[in-house]
């Protein structure tokens, strides 16, 4: 467990967790964030004990200075007493004052703390850890087949200006239409505002979140791995049909009368053209980003429902990219929330910074060091108690013949091995994450899933599909005056 350290006499420090090989780990029980909340709620008891010993010393002190009334009368007995109790209220002043400098400390180096929270965050927005343009040229920049896409540098462009215009949404935009869209976002610098800003564009009106429609596609029981690498490497995620997304209900008694739910929601899928029927597709990061999943959240909901979830049911989101998002936003959702006990959130290279998740929902999100998508939203993930960010920093490389894609880091197939080494891992924040998810579905593996009694899981697929374009109705038809045929109708005589 995370514990405290005192340098030089100076304020009472968290104590850094050590590397677990690849893995960076930030958040959970472990983090810096939770460990403040702890130092915290511990000088504010110190506090409660500085004011009782505070009453000690003055009632102490009282009674010396009635000894000196006494020590009239019998001057040989009175004067050791008074020197004792003296001494007593000396130690107990000497304990009192050490306590509060105790206290004193750990709210400075929580200051101080705050302080450089703050620092970062301002040097983040106006580009002062790398001018923009060595960020930019730096940004890409790898051997071949690596196509390095580095993660902390598109947080710090997104912070400064509108990268993800160009590098998230690739041909969604008409290249006419980027003098538009570059006057719009000039000196934006939230990824909300500017994807609003962007479908307010009336060429890129497609672009704007609409309704999304849910048809069942397939039903089946299977045996399910339910732990975190298991969820992850699913072909529901990583090979998903054009808009698909998949519910798998876990049994939790042997009767199947209670389950859990998991939804695997996939990352981006190129559309055909982008904004059209597929809900997941660019388009779809204007609604996840910009819109909180208005339209997909509703979605997502109905084929909990067609699924077989039931109201209060405890429920798993996994998503990868894009599909990350619409997973937090779950978490962030109160009429979600009303009706579903969303319990766990697991997102794969997904920009979630900016999302803020309710109370008591655990979040673990997996990021690489190669990979740009998570910091394409320009904010980092928050360091609280029951949010975890592990990155990945194992190279990687995208292997001869395969197409790059978003570069190799964003790889599904790199976030389930990394999963794994998660599993694997004795990082107090990670194994107090990976329980959390154990206590839903189980201890992960298809054997403690499905048991010798319990009912196999139940995996059902849906296909969503966006509501098409309102078409305008045509402009009205004026009326084309009458050429008068001849002079007499022209009023001529």
């Amino acid at each position: 467990m995370p514990g405290v350290r005192m340098e030089n006499d100076g304020p009472l420090r968290p104590v850094e967790p050590p590397a677990d090989g690849f893995l960076k780990v930030r958040g959970g029980v472990g983090g810096i964030g939770f460990q403040f909340e702890e130092l915290l709620a511990g000088a504010n008891a110190l506090d409660g004990v500085v004011q009782k010993l505070d009453a000690v010393v003055m009632e102490a002190d009282a009674v010396r200075r009635e000894l000196f009334l006494s020590e009239l009368q019998a001057y040989t007995s009175g004067d050791p007493a008074i020197v004792a109790v003296g001494a007593g209220v000396q130690e107990v002043a000497r304990v009192r004052d050490a306590i509060r400098k105790t206290g004193e400390q750990v709210r400075a180096s929580y200051r101080e703390y705050e302080y450089t929270e703050a620092w970062n965050a301002i040097a983040l927005r106006v580009g002062l850890f790398h001018p923009p343009q060595l960020e930019a040229g730096m940004l890409f920049v790898g051997g071949a087949g690596t196509h390095l896409g580095d993660r902390d540098r598109a947080e710090h462009l997104v912070a400064q200006a509108p990268l993800i215009v160009g590098s998230l949404l690739g041909s969604a935009i008409p290249g006419h239409l980027w003098g538009t869209v570059t006057a719009l976002l000039a000196g934006q610098t939230d990824v909300r505002a500017i994807l609003r800003a962007i479908v307010a564009v009336p060429e890129l009106a497609h672009l704007k979140p609409r309704p999304v429609t849910v048809q069942k596609v397939s039903t089946r029981q299977e045996t399910v791995d339910t732990s975190l690498a298991g969820l992850l490497g699913r072909d529901e995620l990583d090979r998903a049909g054009e808009g698909e997304i998949t519910v798998i209900q876990v049994p939790q008694d042997e009767k199947g009368n209670k389950s859990a739910s998991v939804v695997l929601i996939p990352g981006t899928q190129h559309g055909n053209p982008p904004g059209g029927s597929n809900p997941i597709d660019e388009g779809g990061i204007f609604d996840a980003l910009g819109y909180d999943s208005a339209y997909l959240t509703p979605a997502i909901r109905k084929a909990l429902l067609d699924a077989g979830a039931t109201a209060g049911e405890q429920i798993v989101a996994v998503g990868h990219s894009q599909g990350g998002v619409h997973a937090m936003n779950l978490a962030a959702n109160k009429a979600f929330l009303a009706e579903f006990n969303l319990k766990y959130v697991v997102t794969a290279g997904s920009p979630v910074g900016g999302i803020k998740p309710e109370p008591e929902i655990t979040s673990l999100h997996l990021e690489h060091s190669q990979d740009w998508v998570p910091g394409c939203d320009g904010v980092p993930n928050a360091d609280t108690k029951d949010r975890v960010t592990v990155t990945l920093e194992n190279p990687v490389r995208t292997p001869d013949g395969e197409e790059p894609g978003l570069g190799p880091g964003h790889k599904l197939k790199n976030y389930t091995e990394g999963a794994e080494l998660v599993a694997a891992s004795h990082d107090p924040s990670l194994m107090a994450s990976t329980a959390a998810l154990a206590g839903v579905l189980g201890t992960g593996g298809a054997a403690a899933v499905t048991g010798a009694k319990r009912p196999k899981p139940t995996v059902t697929r849906f296909k969503l599909t966006r509501e098409a374009m309102p078409v305008a109705p045509p402009p009205p038809q004026r009326e084309r005056p009458r050429i008068p045929e001849n002079r007499s109708e022209a009023g001529w005589r």
